[in-house]
């Protein structure tokens, strides 16, 4: 089993050229960061996990500059985010963004998307919340058609683009990086997965024994390559049982949760996960 990594990288944790550089040298499989632009002091929209927001969430570092710097200084590493807030972005700039990282890192991007939480956040780029999942889908398309290797127009409910040159691009085409969405279980959330992602990112990985065969059926229905599915529990506090339990669920990568923090105490946690590499 792949062991990766996500951390809240900030203006006050270790840097991402040191972490990347220790990621790898250790053997850990891939570096994947969370995007917040910013949060809005006036918020009503709770926490999902409860209590106070943690101060991180308001310093996130903005991941896509960050796994550049990452790529830089590896050759294996994997590189991904989780979650690109697509909603968010300009897809035409988020295009670029996507397949000039996934070029010059040698096709190591996985893109983890989802679909927010915070509703003053994306108020404030514009989205209106109960079409967000609809916009994305939409914008994903658009990303696509700019992957495509001979000029493809795009005419979405939300948005479009003119036939046009855009290079680079990823390595798999207008596939684009590969592709996972977040979010919790659910029919809707399982009908993006399987109309246009490789697979599904639950975060803290609780339920799957439940959720996963539901999942597995729709990717059938939905005529997707029998095993082409990928399932990457994110933001995992990991134990021996629970990565056994995994295994046998069929789960080829986790990604685990290191604390944001210094170099020192990221280093300290990285030892310790040591013993599941």
């Amino acid at each position: 089993m792949r062991i990766s990594v996500t951390i809240f990288l900030t203006d006050e944790t270790i840097t991402p050229t040191r972490l990347a550089r220790e990621l790898e040298e250790r053997g850990f499989a891939g570096l994947y960061l969370p995007e917040h632009t910013h949060i809005p002091v006036e918020r009503t929209t709770p926490y999902p996990a409860g209590g106070d927001l943690p101060p991180e969430y308001g310093r996130t570092l903005d991941p896509f500059v960050a796994l550049g710097q990452a790529a830089a200084v590896t050759g294996t590493l994997g590189l991904g985010t989780g979650i690109t807030l697509v909603a968010q972005h300009d897809p035409i700039d988020l295009a670029k963004q996507i397949a000039t990282l996934d070029h010059l890192s040698g096709g190591r991007f996985t893109l983890g998307l989802g679909f927010g939480w915070n509703v003053e956040e994306a108020a404030d780029h514009g989205v209106e919340w109960r079409t967000r999942r609809e916009l994305v889908r939409d914008r994903m398309a658009l990303m696509r058609a700019l992957w495509s290797e001979e000029p493809t127009a795009y005419k979405g409910e939300f948005g479009g683009v003119r036939a046009s040159h855009a290079h680079p691009k990823p390595l798999r085409g207008h596939l684009g990086p590969r592709t996972l969405v977040g979010g919790a279980a659910g029919p809707k959330l399982f009908a993006h997965i399987c109309e246009y992602a490789d697979g599904w990112m639950p975060i803290g990985g609780r339920g799957l024994t439940e959720t996963l065969p539901v999942l597995r059926a729709a990717w059938a229905e939905a005529g997707r390559e029998e095993g082409a599915l990928q399932v990457v529990p994110y933001a995992v506090y990991p134990s021996p049982g629970k990565l056994a339990h995994y295994a046998e669920l069929g789960i080829e990568e986790v990604v685990v949760q290191l604390p944001p923090a210094g170099e020192a105490e990221v280093l300290r946690v990285l030892d310790a996960y040591a013993e599941y590499l």
